[in-house]
């Protein structure tokens, strides 16, 4: 990695923020997806989906809910579930009290398959990172759960 360098006089610090995140979140999201896709079989947003699940009260989500945990709209996360749906990760539950509102369910395969996916997920973003001091890591995380807000801390 390379260091970094100071702020040029006359740059916006929240636009630099904004452009060195979604650079990390590329580079990350590569990573993970090919590490997780080669030994579990699912890609990063996958994972962030059934981490989501997993972290859920019965590990079972609105699928509107689960869509605004992770992002996404609501048609987008209903696309995203189909996969993990067919290869028996999640299932989805009617609303008993709304037939027109669903639940995004975690499945025994997807418990079983989530704490390996969880290690590997760690792993990679440990190798990605090691050259950044752990203090810096750890004050970038609280600001970034600072502004994205309540609900975003990890478990």
């Amino acid at each position: 990695m390379n260091a970094i360098s100071p702020p040029h006089p006359g740059r916006d610090a929240g636009l630099d923020l904004f452009l060195g995140l979604s650079r990390a979140q590329a580079l990350l999201a590569d990573r993970l997806d090919d590490r997780l896709g080669t030994l579990h079989g699912i890609g990063s947003g996958d994972f962030q989906l059934l981490r989501h699940l997993d972290e859920a009260p019965q590990g079972r989500l609105r699928c509107a809910e689960l869509a605004e945990r992770v992002s996404l709209s609501p048609s987008s996360v209903a696309r995203s579930l189909q996969p993990l749906e067919k290869i028996g990760l999640v299932a989805r539950q009617p609303d008993p009290r709304d037939a027109r509102l669903s639940y995004a369910v975690l499945t025994p395969a997807g418990k079983a398959l989530l704490p390996a996916a969880v290690e590997t997920a760690r792993l990679v973003c440990r190798r990605a990172l090691a050259a950044a001091p752990a203090e810096q890591l750890t004050a970038l995380a609280a600001a970034l759960i600072q502004i994205a807000g309540p609900g975003t801390e990890p478990a």
